[in-house]
């Protein structure tokens, strides 16, 4: 069995920049991580030599700590737009702006600036966490991939950090063997998530003619009075020289509950492409190829009024994420940042990094 000072489950946004600033203090760290990659929402999928971003739009720097990662990153990021449209009575409103960042490579970019140089055990979900008497948290993991056969199955630390969706919290924490106080399961329980459905369609390349004839003036438009269609990105404005038209759509919430647990997605997806063929372009629920991909736990629909969640009993443990901060990625950030503060401060109270943890990312 391994044995570490923190373990952080999941690899998002939240748990990535907490890992950092342990790490940096000098803490051993393990990051466990149940998909094959990181960044959480910050998503990026490869269909064939293309790249799609299916979950986080794009980062915008209206707080202190995104502004700090965006210039972090460099020109690992690019600005996309400097203004968002909504279609409202048929008609497109421009919504300006204070730049609308992108990874060209991909929006999981994000997460793999976050992770560097950190210990993380991708393929493994954690079954179950139990105290220990020697006073470390006891965690029994479960292969999901198995291309990372090396990776031990159990491992074990003096604290933990849960950054994952709440509800999938819940499952793991309120088990007997957990121990964890009725009060923060009470308080965990008490979230709601909203879902949501991403559809990616290509399409034809005789339809870029289709959009120039257009003028085409957007990159992305919300939808703010649709029942099923809350966004459309073009997707392929991205890329550097993208050979054909990429789009991606995301439903609303009440759509998404409709047929979030359907074994078919392609019957919702054209559903999505057919609203937006009514809204914008009659040739978009025509693609050439088309995925679909629901995302269970999208948006924490009210948070908690604290940037994270903790208990001493029966030993430190903390939860941040979406769940523990505003809507927005500074929240999730200074949530993760949070986390590692109150879980130094349970065990060597060590100097952490705070933000000074973006020059030193900047300098590998």
């Amino acid at each position: 069995m391994t044995q570490v000072d923190i373990i952080v489950i999941g690899a998002g946004i939240a748990g990535l920049i907490c890992a950092q600033q342990l790490r940096r203090a000098g803490y051993s760290v393990v990051v466990v991580e149940k998909s094959r990659g990181v960044g959480g929402r910050a998503a990026t999928r490869r269909v064939g030599e293309d790249r799609v971003d299916h979950g986080l739009r794009y980062l915008e720097p209206t707080g202190e700590t995104v502004g700090k990662l965006i210039t972090a990153m460099g020109s690992d990021l690019q600005l996309w737009t400097d203004r968002i449209y909504q279609f409202r009575s048929g008609e497109f409103q421009a919504l300006p702006m204070q730049g609308c960042y992108i990874c060209p490579q991909g929006m999981n970019g994000v997460g793999k600036f976050l992770a560097t140089d950190l210990d993380i055990w991708f393929g493994r979900r954690v079954e179950s966490i139990t105290p220990q008497d020697n006073g470390c948290w006891f965690l029994d993991l479960a292969i999901t991939a198995d291309n990372y056969p090396e990776t031990p199955k159990d491992i074990a630390a003096k604290g933990v950090v849960v950054a994952i969706p709440a509800p999938q919290a819940l499952m793991l924490l309120e088990s007997p063997g957990a121990q964890i106080p009725a009060d923060m399961i009470a308080q965990i329980r008490s979230l709601n998530y909203d879902p949501s459905l991403a559809v990616m369609a290509g399409y034809s390349e005789d339809k870029w003619a289709a959009l120039e004839n257009r003028n085409l003036l957007w990159k992305g438009v919300e939808f703010p009075e649709g029942d099923r269609l809350e966004w459309v990105s073009l997707d392929s404005s991205r890329r550097q020289n993208p050979k054909t038209p990429i789009l991606v759509f995301h439903s609303t919430p009440k759509f998404a509950r409709q047929y979030l647990d359907v074994t078919d997605l392609e019957t919702p997806g054209r559903m999505l492409l057919q609203t937006a063929s009514d809204r914008l372009f009659s040739w978009l629920n025509s693609p050439e190829w088309m995925q679909v991909h629901r995302w269970r736990y999208a948006f924490c629909q009210e948070c908690l009024s604290t940037p994270c969640i903790t208990t001493i009993t029966p030993l430190p443990l903390v939860g941040a994420g979406d769940w523990c901060s505003p809507k927005s990625i500074d929240g999730v950030l200074q949530s993760g940042m949070a986390a590692a503060d109150w879980v130094n401060s349970q065990l060597q109270k060590r100097p952490l990094p705070g933000q000074k943890i973006w020059q030193l990312l900047a300098a590998n």
